[in-house]
């Protein structure tokens, strides 16, 4: 047991201070130059003060860089994703943790070691896939040697492409587990003496039993959904209707040698890009904690 005294307490405080800011200092730094003009941002030291230009700087970014079509697109892929992430780890643990059969651990550890497989290591054949959704369906076919030609079932260039790709989540899967762990065996038995079905013992009893670690996970998922940027930028090609945030961020800062950095425009889309996933993490912050850290159930 740690003991508590006045000046550990006073450490602990300075320190958790200092992190505290240094975590804001780069949040304040993105403030200050989406509030300043062209001339005032590039000067060196760039002036720590917010100027008097920020609804001017986010005007012309929310106007140039079409964010109200591509902040659509991200909400929306958002949160379909979340939800997807969540459904499928809950009901995925319920059936690792509540039904006897033989390959349940080894289910689990199969989808657990995916969490060493990131997308990025996958991108090319999920590409393929995702360019032709039942081209594995027909190799399989050629290679059993039937001679039957399946139609091409593109998902570039839609929602399903940009979602279905994400959802599939280990560690949501390891989290609903170790919660599902902790709930006394006795309570599956009395429910299946009522005459509940494993359904209706899922949905009526063990999700309002996990909202806590549901708010939690759904809150992490919202903002790794929200913050991709490779999948969405391989998946989409048609950029004037399915363009996400993060997408239309990176087009704010110039690529071209020569061409002046316009700062404080991209300060500002980044300040549109982060207020969201900010906001989603500030109003759940409580259930995230209460979701990750409580063993009590």
């Amino acid at each position: 047991m740690i003991e508590r005294t006045p000046l550990l307490n006073a450490l602990s405080q300075v320190v958790l201070l200092v992190m505290l800011f240094v975590i804001l200092v780069p949040f304040w730094m993105v403030f200050a130059a989406a509030s300043h003009d062209f001339v005032t941002v590039n000067r060196v030291p760039m002036p720590l003060w917010p100027g008097g230009h920020l609804y001017e700087n986010l005007s012309e970014v929310w106007t140039k860089g079409n964010f109200g079509t591509a902040l659509t697109n991200s909400f929306i892929s958002s949160v379909l994703v979340t939800v997807g992430k969540v459904f499928l780890a809950s009901i995925t643990a319920f059936s690792i943790v509540f039904f006897r059969y033989r390959a349940r651990m080894l289910v689990f550890w199969a989808i657990f070691i995916t969490l060493m497989l990131p997308l990025e290591v996958r991108i090319v054949p999920t590409y393929a896939v995702a360019a032709n959704v039942l081209s594995p369906v027909q190799q399989t076919l050629n290679f059993l040697g039937f001679q039957l030609v399946l139609p091409e079932w593109n998902l570039l260039n839609t929602y399903p492409g940009l979602v279905l790709p994400l959802v599939a989540t280990a560690t949501g899967t390891f989290l609903y587990r170790q919660f599902y762990l902790t709930i006394p065996k006795d309570l599956a038995e009395a429910a299946k003496m009522d005459g509940a079905g494993p359904l209706r013992f899922y949905w009526q009893i063990l999700m309002p039993l996990s909202r806590s670690n549901m708010a939690a996970l759904a809150a992490i998922m919202f903002v790794y959904a929200w913050n991709q940027y490779l999948w969405p930028l391989l998946v989409i090609t048609d950029q004037a209707n399915y363009a996400t945030a993060t997408m239309q961020l990176q087009k704010m800062v110039p690529e071209g040698f020569g061409e002046p950095p316009v700062w404080n425009t991209a300060m500002a889309a980044t300040l549109i890009v982060l207020i969201p996933p900010a906001v989603v993490s500030i109003l759940l912050q409580r259930l995230i904690v209460r979701g990750l850290i409580t063993t009590e159930k």
